[in-house]
Parts: C-alpha cells; structure tokens; sequence
C-alpha cells in the first residue's frame, strides 16, 4: 500500500515537473518573439522626450512636429498591410526577422539624421517595422502556446512594449542634459542594442506548427509540437485538430474553396462577427487615447503648469513605471480570471480617470494641486490601460480568427489600428487649441464609456479554450466536434488543476 502510494506521489511528482519544463519552453520562445517589442516601445516612449529637443535642434513648427509623431502610426499602415500576407508567404518565423531588420535600420537612420528629412526616412522604416510587428508577434505566439497558458504568454509583447516605453522614458531623462545637438541622437540610437539579440533568438524559436501545417508540412508541425509536449498521442490529437482547422481535412474542405481575402471582404455571418470584434477591439485600444498620453505627456504636465523640462522627462517616468508594473499585474492574472473581467475593470477605470483629468483641467487652472492631480489622473489611467485594453487587444485578435484567416485578420486588425493611432496623434495639438486640453480628454473619456459597453455586448470569454474550440464559438450551429473540442479543454483543465495541486 505504501510503495503504491509512493509510486503515485512520484508520478504526480515526475508529471508536475514535465509540465514545469513543457512551459518553460514556451516562455523561452515567447521572451524571444516579443524582443522586437523592445524596440517598437522603446521608439514610442523615446520620441516623447526626443522631440523637445529635436524641436530646438532642428528649429521644426508644430506642424512638423505633429508629423514626426503621427508619421509613425500612418506608414505602420503598409507595414500591416504587407505583413499578413508576408507572413503566410514566409512563414512567422522569419516574418519576425524582417520585422527586427526594418526597426533597426530605421533607429539607426534616426540616430545620425542631420535633418529633418533623414529623420522623417528614419521614422518611416520604422513605422513600416512597427506594422508588422503588433501583428506578428502575438499571432506566432498565440500559434505556438497551449491553450491554458495563452492568454497570459500572448501579452508578453505588450510586457515587452511597456519595458521598451520605460527605458526611453529613463534614457530621455538621463541624457537631458548632454548638449542639445547630440543629446535626442543618443537617446533615439541605444534603443537598438537590446533588439540585436532577436537574431540571435531566430536560432532558437521554432517556426509555428499550424502554419508549418497550411503549407502540408505536418511532419514538420508534428516535430515542433513534440519539443514541447512529448506524449505523442496528444500531439497526434492536436495535430489533427490544426489540420481540420486550417481546410485540410476533407469534411472542412469547402473552406479552403474560399481565397482568404474574399472571405474577410464577403465574410460569412461568423466571420463578420469576427471582424466586428477583432477590428473594434483594436479601434478602441487607440480611440481612447492612449498614443496621446504617451507621445505627449510632458505637453500635459505643461499644460498643467510644470515648465522645467527634466520635471517633465522625471513625471514621465512615473508614468512609464505605472503602465509597466501593471500589464505584468494583467499578465498574471489573464488565464485565471478570464479576459473579459480585466477588460472590465481596464474600460471603466480609464474612463473615470479620463473624466477625473478633464475636469482638473477645466475646473481648477494651474497650481500644485492641479499638477499633483494630474500626474495621478494619466499615472491611474495607464495603469488601467496595461490592466485591460493593452495587453488583452492582441490577445483577443490572436484568438477570435480562424487559422486560414489569422494572418491577414490580424493584419487588418493593426491597420485598423494604426490608423487611429495616427488620426489620434495628428490630431491632438490641433484639437487641444480648438476644445482646450480638458475638452479632448473629455472625447477620449466619452469614447472610453463606449469601449465598456463593446465589451459587456460582443466580446466572448477565450479562457482555457483551444485556438480551433474558439473558431466553433462563432459558428452559428455548433457541431458535435465542436463539443468534443470543449469537453476535451475542460477535461484537460481539470487534469492540469489537478497535477499542480499534486
């Protein structure tokens, strides 16, 4: 009796410590894929500080300034455009690898820029860069990760992003203070150092099986499944279900009839509900303001009456802190208390904070307690951005698409969403001069109310369900795969719970 109950603590033991191992794996891959996230938010929090000084280098009008900064958000546009389709061609894998390439040229152009042409050349590679990297990065993840722990390994991106806006928060403060003319060329150029490593990472992350399985490559796909899960009837299983998924099983062969881009531009009533979610969640992650908050902080905090400028760069620190601490709060939390009640919480907070900013603004001038006020508004509000919408817009997009749609979804997706990014960032000193400060964070409050209610109507629950269970959630008569599918995450679930309590 005792040597079996011995046998069955090591077993438990032994599966415990696979399973520890198994993801492990993942969240090497995962830490890899995201390293071009580094850049991209080290770009996005930098040129907060930069354009200061670039301002008074360069001698550029508020006009171009606001191109600088919106430039980004519209030519991410063909990025995302080419990147869906680049990566069904190329495969993720190496998709990420163009991606590194375009940010690294693009800061280094930006580094030596002696004027503001070069600069703008600069801005436009990276842009390009930026496209296709909020698209594939949580894709490749999403592709790769085992449906109990995606949610929480798809924002590792958004982690990364945030540590990226931190460090150019922290390099615009601490080279403030070097000459005007070199100081915004540092702090544009030691953003790349990091990102080199991605091409060291290349050599290690595998490509993602369900696309190696679009291209009749299951062998392949079967290899990759096992260096992460070595029960080779699970992975026969898995393997099966991605093939079903992706069109090549003959009783889903009428979807591969069907080009992808005709399905997403005459979409069945499934994929139109897709859409309607995978697009607005991406509309709404920008509509709300938050490219504002981070390009133009310090114009904030003056606005609230700070006029010192290492003042600024230091309050936007806090700020960087503040949004990074909580997406990894969010990370934690996504696959134990589901998507939907984060993004809750994120939508409700950032509108009460949003209207809290607007009303200091408005009703109380300028003084201590103004600014005291308004560094605790935009600190709240990033927070709850990290909490919800941030990291949570990749996750829901990477999830909601089917396989054979994903790619180009998901490219759609960051257009959507690059989109309003640079119609927000272009936008905001010229609306800031017609309704004040106070009256456009009031439209961004009045457009953050709006995301709770899209919420609370369209968003489903992903939680602990596979990427193929998901595709069967939109479909308007489930079938009995469809409930098999949800039996077998459910009793996978429970078999998982059990182990680690083991």
């Amino acid at each position: 009796m005792e040597s079996e109950h011995s046998e069955n603590i090591y077993e438990a033991l032994t599966e415990h410590q696979g399973e520890r191992s198994r993801i492990s794996k993942y969240v090497a891959y995962t830490i890899f894929a995201s390293l071009n996230q580094l850049l991209l938010g080290y770009n996005v929090g930098v040129m907060s500080g930069a354009i200061i000084f670039i301002q008074e280098d360069l001698k550029i009008t508020d006009v171009q300034q606001e191109i600088l900064v919106g430039i980004f958000g519209i030519v991410s546009l063909l990025g995302s455009l080419v990147g869906g389709k680049t990566s069904d061609l190329l495969g993720r894998k190496w998709t990420l690898a163009l991606t590194a390439l375009l940010l690294q040229l693009g800061s280094a152009t930006m580094a030596v820029a002696p004027s503001f042409l070069i600069l703008i050349v600069g801005r436009v590679l990276s842009g390009v860069g930026m496209g296709i990297a909020v698209m594939i990065a949580p894709m490749y993840i999403a592709e790769i990760s085992p449906a109990d722990a995606r949610g929480s390994l798809t924002s590792f991106p958004e982690v990364f992003i945030n540590v990226g806006i931190l460090l150019g928060y922290v390099s615009n403060y601490a080279f403030s203070g070097l000459s005007v003319h070199i100081n915004w060329k540092i702090m544009l150029g030691v953003g790349i150092l990091p990102s080199l490593l991605i091409w060291f990472a290349l050599f290690i992350i595998p490509e993602s099986p369900r696309w190696l399985v679009m291209q009749n490559r299951v062998e392949e796909a079967r290899s990759v499944l096992l260096k992460t899960d070595e029960n080779e009837a699970d992975v026969d299983e898995r393997l099966t279900d991605i093939q079903q998924a992706a069109g090549i099983s003959d009783d889903v062969d009428r979807y591969a009839k069907r080009s992808v881009l005709r399905e997403l531009l005459i979409p069945s009533t499934s994929v139109r509900r897709m859409l309607v979610i995978g697009l607005g969640i991406q509309a709404f992650q920008q509509m709300t303001g938050i490219d504002t908050v981070v390009y133009y902080s310090p114009e904030i905090f003056k606005d609230a009456g700070i006029e010192n400028n290492s003042i600024l760069l230091a309050i936007t620190v806090a700020v960087g802190v503040s949004k990074t601490a909580f997406v990894i709060v969010s990370t934690f939390l996504i696959d134990k208390i589901g998507r939907k009640p984060l993004l809750y919480a994120g939508t409700i907070g950032m509108t009460l904070s949003l209207l809290t900013l607007g009303s200091t603004l408005a009703l109380l001038g300028k003084g201590q307690i103004v600014i005291a006020l308004a560094i605790l508004c935009v600190c709240v509000y990033v927070a709850f951005f990290s909490l919800g919408l941030g990291p949570l817009c990749s996750v829901v997009t990477s999830e909601v698409f089917p396989l054979r749609l994903r790619a180009q979804a998901s490219a759609l997706g960051a257009v959507v969403n690059r989109l309003c990014s640079a119609f927000v960032t272009m936008s905001y000193l010229s609306l800031a001069q017609k309704v004040t400060v106070s009256g456009t964070f009031f439209i961004y409050a009045a457009l953050s109310a709006l995301s709770v209610l899209f919420v609370h109507t369209l968003v489903p629950e992903t939680k602990g369900k596979s990427l193929e269970h998901v595709e069967f959630l939109f479909q308007d008569q489930p079938d009995c795969h469809g409930s098999k599918m949800e039996r077998e995450d459910s009793e996978h679930l429970v078999q998982k719970a059990r182990v680690t309590g083991a």
